[in-house]
């Protein structure tokens, strides 16, 4: 299996200083990146924490389908959205605190019960997920359309 590579180049302090991370594997694009920015309420660019959601959301999208499938389901549609929470860390610093995957989706062949087992299953066996089991919380609310 491949190997899938992304840069980033920082310049400054923490407050002060500013970085760019590029999608080096793909080369589909540079963000520019900052904690101020990364802090704030309104995001005015990209963060670490939105690439996660974007790398959760897609992994999760293809685990589910997979799940659908083994099932015996048909996946029509798939609307997935990761979101991820920056917050302080109790033991200093700032940590990941929740993830809540949001899925709506239209799958024939399968009952909303079928459905939930496929996307818990999707869930716990996403490469991504499995990454983040230090998350502590990663809340599921998953919903047949």
């Amino acid at each position: 299996m491949p190997t899938r590579s992304a840069r980033t180049l920082w310049a400054g302090g923490l407050q002060d200083g500013s970085g760019q991370v590029e999608l080096v594997s793909s080369g589909v694009g540079k963000y520019d990146v900052t904690f101020p920015r990364r802090a704030a309420d309104v995001a005015e660019g990209t963060s670490p924490e939105e690439l996660i959601a974007a790398a959760h959301s897609s992994c999760y999208s293809m685990a589910l389908s997979a799940e659908i499938a083994n099932a015996g389901g048909t996946p029509e549609s798939l609307d997935v959205t990761a979101d991820v929470t920056l917050a302080p860390d109790p033991a200093g610093g700032f940590q990941i605190s929740k993830i809540k995957l949001t899925v709506r989706a239209a799958v024939t062949g399968l009952d909303a019960e079928g459905f939930r087992t496929a996307a818990t299953a999707a869930k716990n066996g996403c490469p991504v997920s499995k990454a983040l089991t230090g998350v502590p919380e990663i809340e599921l609310d998953a919903a047949l359309v």
